[in-house]
């Protein structure tokens, strides 16, 4: 199977920023189902065109259920900082938790924190 043209990729990625900047509307009005079906399109057209979903929309939707993720509706997210820094992510609809670390922003911040100090 043949490669998808580059103009065809380049349009299937703005569709699905569009697609999830959509899902972030129904979700704030509360019309969660119609936020998951675009979550959904947009993985589908994600795979179709082999085209990444960048890592900050990537991050807005559970990997099991695939259902949108807006914190305080149908996630809960807390910081965690020992033994290692991250922040972990539970879907409420299926229960499955998410970690993400963020050693590099504390390693940024530290950076910038000594720099001050010279």
């Amino acid at each position: 199977m043949a490669r998808k043209p580059p103009w065809l990729r380049r349009l299937a990625l703005r569709e699905i920023v569009r697609l999830f900047e959509l899902a972030e509307k129904r979700a704030l009005s509360g019309d969660m189902d119609l936020s998951n079906r675009y979550v959904q399109i947009a993985r589908k057209m994600s795979m179709k065109y082999n085209v990444r979903i960048p890592k900050h929309l990537k991050r807005r939707f559970c990997k099991h259920c695939y259902s949108y993720l807006l914190p305080g509706r149908n996630c809960r997210v807390r910081v965690r900082s020992n033994p290692y820094p991250r922040v972990v992510v539970t879907c409420l609809s299926c229960g499955k938790i998410t970690r993400y670390p963020y050693l590099e922003e504390k390693k940024n911040a530290r950076r910038k924190k000594t720099s001050r100090k010279d």
